[in-house]
């Protein structure tokens, strides 16, 4: 007998904890995206932790800025980004308030309201790439800066809640190097995903780009 998903959200103390350990925890969870058009439901399979100031892959890592403020606040808020011109992704913020850090949500299973994931992608060839990605899973959950700092521990309802969902055994955990970060962070294992699960997306080295 499978047993269904506990349907718990997650409270703002989950997220109030070192980066490193909040991040491979969220696998198996469940992120419930509220659109104007119904919910759409995503078991997450695979996340990257950004550890702040200890971390030269962080977006804060050099300090507070406008596009990144929301690190620096309460844990269990979202940060939208929005990279390459044209892509957005969806992070969660973590550890205590005043110390940045947070956590990418790189991909996931749509197991509720695929019809509306598919509609937001319309160029997937399959259910199991709708969310493959940091880029398709924000696309597919129709995510952009204006949801920049939601509450998705807020007991008023809100774009977003996380449930607890039903994690994987700690053996089909892996770990590696982070996709497309080069420099020093290049070689922190921070990725995390659940082992041979289809949704996963491709490891990437980081590539240089070249100066025109």
């Amino acid at each position: 007998m499978t047993t269904a998903p506990d349907r718990t959200p997650l409270d703002r103390a989950f997220f109030d904890r070192p980066v490193l350990e909040i991040a491979p925890d969220l696998l198996g969870r469940v992120l419930v995206r509220l659109t104007d058009h119904g919910p759409i439901e995503l078991r997450l399979t695979e996340v990257e932790a950004y550890d702040g100031p200890n971390d030269p892959g962080s977006h804060a890592y050099r300090g507070r800025t406008d596009r990144n403020a929301v690190m620096f606040g309460p844990p269990g808020h979202t940060y939208v980004y929005f990279t390459y011109g044209m892509w957005h992704c969806l992070n969660l913020v973590c550890g205590p308030e005043g110390r940045p850090s947070g956590v990418l949500l790189r991909a996931g299973e749509i197991i509720t309201g695929a019809d509306l994931a598919r509609a937001h992608r319309p160029t997937s060839r399959k259910d199991s790439d709708l969310a493959q990605g940091p880029a398709r899973l924000a696309t597919a959950l129709s995510v952009d800066r204006a949801l920049n700092g939601s509450d998705a521990c807020s007991p008023d309802g809100g774009p977003f809640r996380v449930l607890t969902g039903t994690p994987p055994p700690p053996a089909a955990v892996r770990t590696g190097p982070r996709t497309g970060v080069g420099g020093e962070g290049a070689a922190h294992p921070w990725r995390y995903w659940i082992d041979g699960d289809p949704t996963v997306s491709p490891y990437r080295a980081h590539t240089p780009r070249r100066r025109g």
